[in-house]
């Protein structure tokens, strides 16, 4: 079976799906791969490199998305308008992998269910110990922290660390972090690295081991919640009561941080609205907040994605794509991910679509005209699928 590797056409993106060291894994396991040329040239990989492991290299667009498996970064539910070019070349037989926000996007999985291609989206890989190797979303939530604390610390008119010099001493930036999953543990490493003051706050309790673990302060606020994680590790939505008064208490951490770095997410929701208006009003003139929920309304009442705000002399960054900025080792680790999933899809070259493998069972969006998620059903308001049409 030949695996495609296409150039990726949402504006921007500087990522690419397979890395030229992966593609010798995929061939020597009887994969053929075809990329299109200057696919990995944004990302730092050039074609030669590609040719070097054993791709083949190809010009023609048309020709790659005709292939048996076509790998992206973005399918269509991420790449809504760009993404549409491309759907008259899938074709029933045919298997698509990529992200596709299938939980937030769920008419575009109907759209592409339509092609007859069966889709699956990384983006549900179970979080278990034997799909870590495939967890697209902790490598790239783990890029995203690292850079949204770098992006804080170029805008913030202050030193990150601790400083005693002749001229007087220089003291640590406070950072505070809302949310402690894959993004913000990464956001405190890399604030305590650069050597801040780092507090924290999630409302799962889990969480403090973590938070202390790496040498930030675990902040708990006097807040009564029944569940506050579902299945995978992600955050339980609450009720508005709830987040009300969360606001109300975070306001205070909020106004006396020099950097808040809100990673709150809930897929295919709304962002939990976290810091308020008043809360940024009391802010240091100087003060920094990175929204890395911008995608979804984000965190702040502020926050505009992908725009530079500036309120009340604070500075709101709301960045919706912070991997693309660390094209080259956020390819890597993307590529290391859909490698070991497609290594785990394939036996002796060919698909083995065993739905008895929750790692397959959770991702499989969409095959042979129907989309057939049980989730992504519910949002289309679609019925149950019978169990044996799923198990044929």
């Amino acid at each position: 079976m030949k695996v495609a590797v296409v150039k990726e056409t949402f504006p921007g993106e500087r990522r690419v799906a397979l890395v030229p060291m992966d593609v010798a894994k995929l061939v020597k396991s009887g994969l053929g791969v075809v990329i299109e040329q200057s696919a990995g040239a944004a990302a730092g990989f050039g074609d030669p490199a590609y040719a070097e492991k054993g791709a083949v290299l190809a010009a023609g667009r048309n020709e790659l998305l005709s292939a048996d498996i076509v790998l992206q970064v973005r399918t269509l539910g991420t790449n809504l308008q760009a993404g549409r070019q491309d759907i008259a070349e899938f074709r029933s037989g045919q298997f698509v992998i990529g992200m596709c926000d299938p939980l937030g996007e769920p008419q575009a999985i109907a759209e592409m269910a339509k092609t007859g291609a069966t889709l699956f989206a990384l983006e549900l890989i179970p979080r278990t110990t034997r799909a870590q190797a495939m967890d697209v979303l902790s490598s790239m939530t783990t890029l995203a922290g690292y850079r949204a604390v770098l992006l804080a610390s170029v805008e913030l008119p202050k030193i990150f660390p601790l400083m005693m010099t002749a001229a007087g001493t220089l003291t640590a930036a406070r950072v505070f972090v809302i949310g402690a999953g894959v993004a913000g543990l990464s956001a405190i490493a890399t604030a305590k690295r650069l050597g801040a003051v780092v507090r924290a706050y999630d409302l799962r309790p889990a969480c403090r081991e973590q938070v202390e673990s790496l040498g930030a302060k675990f902040v708990e606020l006097p807040l009564q919640t029944q569940q506050a994680e579902v299945a995978g590790g992600y955050a339980k939505a609450q009720d508005e009561a709830f987040y009300q008064r969360q606001r109300e208490l975070l306001g205070d951490i909020v106004a006396e941080s020099d950097v808040v770095i809100s990673t709150a997410a809930i897929p295919g929701k709304q962002s939990p609205l976290l810091v308020t208006a008043e809360a940024v009003s009391r802010m240091q003139p100087g003060s920094i907040i990175v929204d890395l929920g911008a995608e979804r309304g984000g965190n702040c009442a502020l926050t505009k994605a992908d725009e530079r705000v500036v309120a009340h002399g604070v500075i709101i960054l709301g960045p919706t794509n912070l991997p693309s900025e660390l094209p080259y080792h956020a390819s890597q680790m993307f590529s290391a991910n859909v490698t070991a999933f497609l290594l785990n899809l394939t036996k002796k070259g060919e698909v083995v679509l065993n739905c008895d493998d929750p790692i397959i069972r959770d991702t499989l969006v969409a095959r042979e005209g129907q989309v057939v998620h049980p989730r992504v059903r519910e949002l289309l308001g679609m019925a149950k699928l019978d169990q044996a049409v799923l198990e044929t």
